[in-house]
């Protein structure tokens, strides 16, 4: 801590200043060893070091704080120089650097001070931050009231312990746009409570549990419930921030939808330009915990994408309030060593035509640019002749002086999607012919020393009949095999999609003839590749499977859930005379006796005319060992030495109970020993023939079966019979 100020309670961390005059003396909440971690790591090293130590502390909560690609959500935004922004809820600082570089000045607002100290010392070279520490309200009435910019990423949703109140969110709203300038914005980043990802299994970002946000938050339940919410964390859907706008006066806004998510933000879609189809494949990104998989994202953002509804299922939300920025695309290609950090834009000329930009992110990735535009040049001459148009391109500069690619915004259908819809359709005539023309392309004038290794198939636009190179980013000076160049293509495709995967490409590549291609060879050549690419650092996908955090498939999860059930609950059905409901069930523990037999021991209340007993989840033999009914004293109700009438005026003999009068939906392959084909076996117990018991003891085993041996020994038992 370089200085401090008792009186004003002003501290200075490097340049940055802390200011402390609304602060209770005390952290309401703290991520705990977490964030002292973070803290040695900022006050000890400089952000050139996070790469490498998100690397070795493989957790997610030093890759999400530390992270520059968190930045992402804010970084495109075309502030103007001298812009005055306010931050809400700073935390560690994983989106201030950026802001600060793009303001003149910049004010933070953070509850802990502890998180406040991590963002100062990642960021004490700057001199233009002051971060004021506390509680909002108390801060809000001293901050000014023309603010550029106000940021609330990730903020928005915990509104409710901000301001408290009935309508919180759009008290919230209010307060803030007091301290907005004349032609300010205000830019929101939340979670879509209806965003895909959680339908498809995964876990709400906040509460940490499965649908709660698709459910609207429930409040209340059972102690220890998943699903037990205090009612201070709500996120929306797109309708719901709408109507919270509206309810401000608020009727300039638009919306941007961050994919995969806010958090770690690859790509920016607006209404402007929505994803096409086969253009949303990057959905496993659950690095903070594990999560189910219901189903394919991929192949249902797809269907929901033709459909129109990709705003109402997008993970997030940008909501930018004001005007509209010119910017209707941006996708980062920052995941990689800084000499090839870039942005690409698709902007909105004043003349309404669209046109694509390519921005270097850091000043090593200008020489990138440069070779772009250089390579663009020589591809023309390599192809002149074959049909395949390269989309031109121009060097120009922006309004700081940097320079940057522009490129004509070209329509059409990339090839990739033109596959795909001859597999949907399996037209295997025309999804080889595609191919063929492909590879002739690729095969175009190949004894010339400059070849596109990423000449992919999502590359390549079709209108009409005309083909056309989009982006040829990873050309060289060099001679590389055609055919190395169609394999990569296949792999790319295949990997793509798990509808391609049924493809076989070493049997694609047999069909077009590649010759010459050693799978092993070119993988490690693939790998050379993506090293440098990245700088030898892993990308974030890597960083994903290194965390390791589950992916469950549904078949997968049933099974354990199946399996768990098998050693753990068996579920009880009580009829009072209504029949069986769940409503009417409850779960029981076994206990485990000698070896495998278990045992479930059931109190028979007053008014049970039947029970069913569920033991198990899955195909199965279930043998008993014995089947008791006791009286309330501990006596026997039913024995067959004693034989007495059954109750119930059948006339029935205790020697009919217990095995001949216990009803199932399996087969009886031996005395005691019954075999289920499918996942509800269950028994079911008339009272009317215990003897009036009290208490039924169930001694039982269960052996699990698969398929096979179900069929086997269905197969044998009515052959049988």
């Amino acid at each position: 801590m370089d200085g401090v100020n008792q009186e004003n309670r002003i501290e200075k961390i490097g340049n940055v200043t802390l200011d402390l005059e609304f602060y209770p003396d005390e952290d309401y909440y703290c991520d705990g060893a977490a964030e002292d971690e973070l803290l040695e790591i900022v006050m000890r090293h400089g952000r050139e070091e996070y790469g490498r130590i998100i690397e070795e502390k493989n957790t997610w909560e030093i890759l999400y704080h530390l992270s520059p690609l968190r930045a992402n959500i804010i970084e495109w935004l075309p502030i103007r120089p001298g812009a005055k922004g306010l931050e809400i809820g700073s935390g560690c600082g994983a989106v201030t650097g950026t802001l600060a570089d793009k303001c003149k000045e910049l004010t933070c607002i953070d509850l802990s001070k502890k998180r406040s100290m991590i963002n100062a010392y990642r960021n004490c070279e700057k001199g233009n931050i002051t971060i004021k520490v506390g509680n909002f309200k108390d801060i809000e009435p001293s901050l000014e009231q023309d603010y550029d910019y106000i940021f609330l990423i990730g903020v928005f949703e915990y509104a409710k312990g901000y301001i408290g109140g009935e309508s919180p969110y759009t008290e919230f709203l209010n307060i803030i746009r007091r301290h907005l300038a004349p032609d300010g914005k205000i830019v929101i980043a939340i979670e879509n409570k209806y965003g895909l990802k959680y339908f498809a299994g995964c876990r709400e970002d906040h509460l940490g549990d499965y649908f709660s946000g698709i459910e609207d938050y429930p409040i209340g339940g059972e102690e220890g419930s998943d699903i037990v919410t205090t009612g201070m964390v709500r996120t929306f859907g797109r309708n719901g921030l709408e109507k919270i706008c509206k309810e401000c006066g608020i009727s300039e806004y638009s919306f941007y939808y961050p994919y995969p998510d806010y958090k770690f933000m690859t790509t920016l879609y607006s209404d402007s330009r929505l994803p096409n189809p086969g253009e949303l494949t990057t959905n496993l990104r659950n690095m903070d915990r594990s999560r189910l998989l219901l189903f394919d994202e991929k192949n249902a953002f797809d269907g929901i994408i033709r459909e129109g509804g990709f705003p109402f299922f997008s993970n997030s939300y940008l909501l930018l309030i004001g005007k509209e920025e010119d910017i209707a695309y941006t996708k980062y290609s920052n995941d990689r060593a800084k000499e090839y950090a870039i942005r690409t834009d698709i902007v909105r000329l004043p003349s309404g035509q669209m046109q694509v930009e390519k921005h270097a992110l850091t000043k090593e990735a200008e020489a990138h640019l440069q070779k772009i535009f250089d390579a663009g040049e020589k591809l023309k001459q390599r192809f002149d002749g074959s049909g395949l148009l390269i989309c031109p391109c121009e060097l120009a500069g922006d309004h700081r002086g940097a320079s940057y690619l522009s490129f004509p915004y070209l329509r059409g259908e990339t090839l990739e999607s033109r596959l795909d819809d001859c597999l949907e359709r399996q037209d295997m005539e025309a999804f080889y012919g595609l191919l063929k023309k492909y590879l002739e392309l690729v095969r175009y004038r190949a004894e010339v020393q400059v070849t596109d290794y990423d000449l992919i198939f999502s590359n390549l636009l079709i209108d009409g009949e005309r083909w056309q190179l989009i982006d040829y980013e990873w050309t060289y000076d060099q001679l590389i095999p055609p055919d190395q160049v169609a394999y990569r293509a296949l792999l790319c495709y295949c990997m793509g999609s798990e509808k391609r995967r049924a493809c076989s490409i070493d049997g694609m590549a047999a069909r077009l003839g590649l010759e010459g291609i050693r799978s092993e060879a070119f993988r490690e050549e693939e790998l050379r590749f993506q090293m440098k690419v990245t700088g030898e650092r892993m990308s974030l996908s890597q960083m994903r499977d290194s965390i390791h955090h589950e992916v469950l498939p549904l078949r997968d999860a049933v099974e354990i859930y199946q399996n768990q059930e098998a050693a753990g609950r068996v579920q009880i059905y009580w009829n009072r005379g209504e029949g069986f409901s769940e409503d009417a069930s409850e779960w029981m523990e076994p206990l485990q006796e000698d070896g495998e037999t278990l045992r479930v021991s059931l109190v028979i209340a007053e008014g049970i005319k039947s029970l069913r007993f569920d033991p198990s989840r899955y195909a199965c033999l279930i043998t008993f060992e014995e089947i008791s009914c006791y009286q309330e004293s501990g006596t026997a109700a039913v024995s067959e030495e004693d034989m007495p009438e059954m109750s119930g005026g059948n006339g029935k003999q205790a020697a009919d109970y217990p095995w001949k009068r216990l009803m199932h939906n399996g087969i009886e392959i031996a005395p005691q020993v019954y075999l289920f084909q499918d996942e509800d076996p269950n028994f079911t117990i008339d009272c009317r023939y215990t003897g009036g018991a009290s208490l039924i003891d169930l001694r039982y085993h269960i052996t699990k079966l698969d398929t096979d041996t179900v069929s086997r020994f269905t197969g044998r038992w009515k052959w049988k019979n």
